[in-house]
């Protein structure tokens, strides 16, 4: 009888949300400068019954956490990976705001890497299209 083959993380992360039934997990990128946005899109989604992750640190905001240089600079580097870790947690991507820079721009990029789904709030700012 043959062995069936392990599971990719990708897959057994899914196989696990499908056996906790959990609802879909949408992830929102964009500027912070759609901080608004992202929270009402946060408000639209979770009405609509999925579980919403999103930056949780504005890092062009002055705060206590940026005022050395370097650490912020190292701080920055540390959300961005964070950030990747949510991408690969969540379901699909929602990207809020009618600019993508280039953060976004390479948040997009990894999400399809991976085949995540990508919407947007405003379709035309789509990057692949």
């Amino acid at each position: 009888m043959p062995h069936p083959r392990p599971l990719t993380p990708g897959e057994a992360l899914a196989d696990a949300k499908k056996r906790l039934s959990l609802p879909r997990i949408v992830v929102i990128c964009g500027s912070m400068r759609f901080t608004a946005e992202m929270t009402e899109a946060d408000l639209r989604e979770t009405e609509a019954g999925r579980i919403v992750v999103k930056p949780g640190f504005d890092t062009k905001s002055p705060h206590v956490l940026r005022g050395d240089p370097v650490e912020a600079e190292a701080l920055k580097v540390r959300l961005g990976e964070l950030h990747r870790a949510k991408i690969r947690l969540a379901d699909e991507v929602l990207v809020v705001g009618d600019h993508v820079g280039d953060s976004t721009r390479s948040e997009i990029a990894y999400a399809r890497s991976l085949g995540k789904p990508v919407r947007f709030t405003h379709p035309g700012v789509d990057p692949g299209t």
